[in-house]
């Protein structure tokens, strides 16, 4: 019986093994690599949590208790998120110096992977608003004429036109907005700080958020000039007119008593 010659294999053969093997490996690369990196994710923000606890614990237990519940020298912190620690620390209103009508911007006395582990902690007590990113609150492409809007509907009764801040009851008061930065004045939007009230995005879409963000850069920011001279605190034509009137026209009279004077010693002489 005549031997069957062996079949010669197709020249491509070697390059569809190769092609089907690295599929193979790229088919598990996909399995497992997703899964290694939210394990490795997890791991990251479960040690930020920790280390947000141990920070908690020296500066803010004494006055929101030790789980975040609250106590009579300050309000819980569950559901705050992590937008509100990042503005009342990052701001240096946290830790409280002293107790008293309202807490002030002061120095910062952590640094920003601190503020980031004291925000994943008390994140982890509740859910609540979490920091914006740099596209949420940058004032890119934003309606300065519609925030400039929304500002004198929503925010100038406090923080009067152009954000230079007022005076409030009881000691309280409405902080000047000037040098402030975007991500802190959005995040003070979505948490409400103290006397303000909160505007989720419910209340107040995103895109108005970065509006309003966009119109305070545009009268108070640090390129904006004052084509008028001295602004008087920018606020508004009741408070500048009454300059004129108490300068202005009392310089006038004074005036006028000087040459008055002036002229009835000329004709006694």
């Amino acid at each position: 019986m005549k031997k069957l010659s062996a079949r010669r294999r197709h020249p491509l053969a070697a390059v569809v093994v190769l092609l089907l093997a690295l599929a193979a490996t790229g088919g598990l690369y996909a399995a497992f690599a997703p899964a290694d990196k939210a394990q490795a994710d997890d791991t990251a923000q479960s040690l930020a949590i920790d280390e947000g606890k141990k920070l908690y614990a020296v500066g803010c237990s004494s006055c929101h208790g030790t789980g975040g519940q609250g106590s009579s020298d300050g309000p819980s912190l569950v559901g705050v998120g992590a937008a509100a620690v990042d503005f009342q620390v990052g701001t240096g209103r946290m830790p409280l110096q002293q107790q008293g009508a309202q807490a002030p911007k002061k120095k910062v006395i952590y640094n920003q992977a601190q503020i980031d582990q004291l925000a994943a902690y008390i994140s982890s007590l509740g859910a609540g608003p979490s920091v914006p990113t740099q596209k949420q609150y940058s004032p890119d492409g934003a309606d300065i004429a519609k925030g400039g809007e929304l500002f004198r509907t929503n925010c100038a009764q406090c923080h009067n036109f152009t954000g230079e801040g007022g005076a409030l009851t009881h000691g309280k008061f409405a902080p000047s907005l000037e040098g402030v930065s975007p991500k802190h004045i959005y995040e003070a939007m979505q948490t409400g700080p103290q006397n303000m009230p909160s505007f989720p995005d419910t209340t107040m879409p995103e895109k108005n958020k970065k509006d309003i963000i966009a119109y305070l850069d545009a009268v108070n920011g640090e390129k904006t000039e004052s084509p008028g001279g001295l602004k008087l605190g920018g606020l508004g034509p009741v408070s500048e007119g009454l300059f004129g009137w108490i300068f202005g026209l009392g310089s006038l009279i004074a005036v006028a008593v000087w040459v008055a004077a002036r002229t009835a010693k000329a004709k006694k002489s």
